[in-house]
């Protein structure tokens, strides 16, 4: 079933729409929830929190990607669970990632409004629009999905070490690329 489909089940409040989005996209929300957390369980849970995110807000809301939408409330389901469970230890899968961009991004944790906040995505999405497609996929996959080398090295063709090599330019770039615009990094 396409998407237009399944949002439309939402506005109808049938319970169909979870099923189909389920069918659809139960899998990759499993993938996202799984890659943050290393544990099957609460990835489940995720899952099953991120319909009824999507189900509390369609409608209102009406998204114009499905896929893009549902992967956002995943992913934040995923990395509020990750915090809870390792609110006093580490989860060095999910950690390692973000140490990486951590490097670039120190001044984020410094940004105390949401308006800077808001500033440095945008900022960060037009580093991303300037990437190639290769590159942009490369950096999603690590950084938003946490996909692993291995994994970005299936998706991508090639070796491990490329895709590390890669990401290490990535970060380099986005560093220059801040400060460029007055980031401090």
């Amino acid at each position: 079933m396409d998407d237009k489909k399944i949002i439309d089940l939402f506005f109808e409040r049938s319970e169909k729409a979870i099923e189909e989005l389920s069918e659809k996209y139960g899998k990759l929300c499993h993938k996202i929830a799984q890659n943050i957390l290393n544990n099957n369980s609460d990835a489940e849970e995720c899952v099953n929190d991120t319909y009824l995110g999507v189900w509390n807000s369609i409608p209102p809301n009406h998204p114009e990607s499905l896929v893009s939408y549902v992967c956002k409330i995943a992913r934040n389901i995923a990395c509020k669970r990750y915090n809870y469970n390792t609110a006093s230890k580490r989860n060095s899968v999910y950690d390692v990632a973000l140490e990486e961009l951590e490097e670039t991004l120190t001044s984020m944790k410094d940004v105390e409004s949401e308006i800077e906040s808001n500033q440095l995505t945008e900022t960060i999405e037009q580093f991303l629009d300037t990437l190639d497609q290769k590159d942009r996929v490369i950096f999603m996959r690590r950084y938003y999905f946490s996909d692993s080398y291995g994994e970005i090295s299936e998706l991508t063709g090639l070796t491990e070490k490329n895709v590390s090599v890669r990401l290490t330019r990535l970060r380099s770039k986005l560093r220059d690329y801040l400060t460029e615009r007055d980031y401090i990094v």
